[in-house]
This record gives structure tokens, C-alpha cells and sequence, in this order.
């Protein structure tokens, strides 16, 4: 059975859909079979894999209404050994359209039920809020993967985020576990990179990847062409340690 790993943090701009990406592009690189599911009415993820959101014929958001099985919205092989299913801004709409409907949290967890076997790992990029949406994934999800950005209040609705995680565990989810706390954006030069690095070790009493994602130009351009990291710039550091972390995940996966 596959994986299945929600990234969530209800802070915007932290490197969530940028880890998404480049953490499920690097597990297929490595040779596991992966579907990205975009769960962000943004879309980040479907643009940032070059799909062209709007004109995706089935997305996410005909999933959530049942409209669509997860099968129909599946594009296939965007590289190779990764699938994605497409969001766009129509999904800013299901929080409205899940209010009667029955069994609303498990609508995803339904539809990945009938594919998991397919794959190693399912990689969900949740929006940047604690909606019905990232409820809907945590109630799928087997783990919790947040990212949190280097910078001053990086613990900063951490304990709402936990909370929530705790919650979905309590009422939805029972298997829900925390997968752990990956940093992003850092910055070698400057002290507040290390000091935020301690600062949550001290404060957060959960898993804490070895692999920290250094703040990169060339990450933060590879989205504008629509290619992950190890494509765009395969021997660029923020590739470098995208593999790390994907690494890492699959060695914790074997334990």
C-alpha cells in the first residue's frame, strides 16, 4: 500500500508546494511510483509540474463534488514514474459545495482508497489555511509533513496547526501520525537561520528532518518554466538536497 504524506502549514510562502514538487519529483527520480495531488485552489503545484491548470480537462475539485472518480482526473506520466491530479481556481468554491454533503472529511480518503496500491507514495499539497480541504487530506493521510521557513515566526501557528492534526487523529484519522518538520528557505549567512533551526528544536517536541532546504535562485525559478528542481537544474543545491530529503524519507519509511 502506498504512502500517502500531507504537506500542510496555514502560513503561505514557507516552501510547501515548492517541497511538494521537488520532494515527490526526486521519490520518482529514485525509482518509486508517485501521484502529487494538488489540494490548493492556487494550483502551484499542477503549474509548477507545467501543467496548464486552466484548461484541465478534470481537476481535484470534480473529485471533491464526486463528479469525477480520482481515476478520470489522474494525468499520467508528467515524468517519468510521477502522476499528478490538477487543481485550479475552482476549487476555491468546495468549501461552499462540501457543506451538505454527506461524510464531507472522507470524500478524498473514499477516492485514494481505490488507487493507493498503485503507487509508493502520494504526495498532497494542502492550501495554506486549516480548511475543509486540508481536513479532507489529513482524514486521508498517513502522515503530516510540515514545512516551516527559516525566518522570525516560524513558530508561529505551529501549535493551531498540531492542534488541528490532533484533532483529525482524535475524531477522523486515528492512523494519523506526524511525519515531521522539514526547514526551508535557509540561510547560511545569516544567524537567524540557526537561531529559528534551535529555536524549534527546542520548542517542538516531533520529528525534525536531518536535511535542510537552503534558500536557492535557481528554486525559486524552476516553477516559472514548469519543471522541478532535479529537471530544471539537476546538479543545482537545491536539487541536491531535494534527493537528501527524499532520501531520507524512503530510509524512515524502510525502518
Amino acid at each position: 500500500m502506498g504512502k500517502i504524506i500531507a504537506l500542510a502549514n496555514q502560513k503561505g510562502g514557507v516552501g510547501k508546494t515548492t517541497t511538494a514538487i521537488n520532494l515527490s519529483a526526486c521519490l520518482a527520480e529514485a525509482g518509486q511510483k508517485v501521484l502529487l495531488i494538488d489540494i490548493d485552489p492556487q494550483g502551484n503545484a499542477t503549474s509548477g509540474v507545467g501543467i496548464d491548470k486552466d484548461n484541465a480537462e478534470n481537476t481535484v475539485y470534480d473529485v471533491i463534488l464526486r463528479e469525477s472518480s480520482i481515476k478520470d482526473t489522474i494525468i499520467d506520466n508528467v515524468y517519468d514514474n510521477l502522476d499528478v491530479v490538477p487543481a485550479n481556481v475552482n476549487l476555491a468554491g468546495a468549501e461552499i459545495d462540501l457543506i451538505n454533503v454527506e461524510r464531507r472529511e472522507y470524500v478524498l480518503k473514499d477516492e485514494i482508497s481505490k488507487i493507493r496500491k498503485k503507487y509508493n507514495y502520494i504526495i498532497m499539497d494542502c492550501p495554506p489555511s486549516l480548511s475543509m480541504l486540508t481536513v479532507n487530506a489529513m482524514t486521508a493521510a498517513d502522515t503530516v509533513l510540515v514545512p516551516i521557513q527559516c525566518e522570525y515566526y516560524a513558530l508561529e501557528g505551529l501549535t493551531q496547526l498540531m492542534y488541528t492534526i490532533n484533532l483529525v487523529k482524535k475524531k477522523l484519522n486515528k492512523k494519523l501520525e506526524m511525519e515531521g518538520v522539514v526547514f526551508t528557505m535557509f540561510d547560511s549567512r545569516t544567524n537567524l537561520s540557526l537561531q529559528v533551526v534551535e529555536n524549534v528544536k527546542d520548542n517542538l517536541n516531533q520529528t525534525i528532518y536531518k536535511t535542510i532546504i537552503p534558500r536557492n535562485i535557481r528554486l525559486a525559478e524552476a516553477p516559472s518554466y514548469g519543471q522541478p528542481i532535479n529537471i530544471y537544474d539537476t546538479k543545482s543545491t537545491g536539487a541536491e538536497s531535494y534527493r537528501l530529503l527524499a532520501q531520507e524519507v524512503m530510509e524512515r519509511d524502510k525502518k
